[in-house]
């Protein structure tokens, strides 16, 4: 029974994971209701609890097997990547205010352009490449410490911006919106550089066993 307890959390949280997207599909920044996000804020709460459980219990409990170590990361870099691709996306666009209205200039409340996006897409197809390519070669590429890190982070800087966004013009009425917006950019430009400092470590690991491989 014990057993399949961490297997059953990590379906649970994919399960959490698609609930979440709905949450962000239906809602719409002055249109469809705040409490959508309310909702999508404590579903992602779950998840992260579900994410620590499994794989406290799976260790504790010594029953970590292939099924853990394939899918637990996958439903990691859904949630994330996901979450970030709805952030950029049309449900939470509204006018550029640094720009007169007759011009249509918009941006995203969320402050994720599709830019960065991209970059970490990018980064995780690399690092899921250079794992594969390692690990068809009987090495090991487990993740470093700045990859969990990494994760962390990310999902902190998805809940400050789904308070952010959702508690936007309350923020604006008690005069702190300019420091709620600060964090929130703090977390998104955080999550690229650690995103990229992560990838240029997983890079140079590839590297030294590529050249390890060529000596012998």
């Amino acid at each position: 029974m014990f057993r399949h307890i961490p297997n059953a959390l990590t379906g649970l949280r994919l399960v959490l994971a698609f609930v979440f997207f709905s949450m962000l599909a239906w809602y719409q920044y002055e249109g469809r209701g705040n409490w959508l996000l309310n909702v999508a804020f404590v579903i992602y709460v779950i998840a992260l609890i579900t994410d620590f459980l499994d794989g406290y219990l799976a260790r504790r409990w010594h029953v970590e097997g292939a099924f853990g170590r394939i899918v637990d990361p996958f439903v990691d870099k859904i949630l994330v990547l996901g979450t970030f691709i709805f952030f950029a996306g049309k449900n939470f666009v509204i006018p550029d205010a640094s720009f007169p209205a007759k011009d249509n200039v918009f941006r995203t409340i969320t402050g994720v352009a599709p830019g960065i996006v991209v970059i970490l897409l990018g980064r995780e197809l690399l690092v899921t490449s250079l794992r594969g390519a390692a690990e068809s070669a009987g090495e090991n590429f487990g993740a470093y410490f700045a990859g969990k890190f990494k994760l962390g982070f990310q999902s902190g800087t998805i809940l400050v911006i789904l308070l952010y966004v959702n508690y936007h013009e309350r923020l604006k009425e008690i005069h702190i919106e300019q420091y709620a917006r600060w964090l929130r950019n703090f977390g998104i430009w955080g999550t690229v550089a650690i995103t990229l400092f992560s990838g240029l470590q997983y890079i140079q690991r590839a590297m030294v066993l590529y050249r390890a491989q060529k000596m012998n």
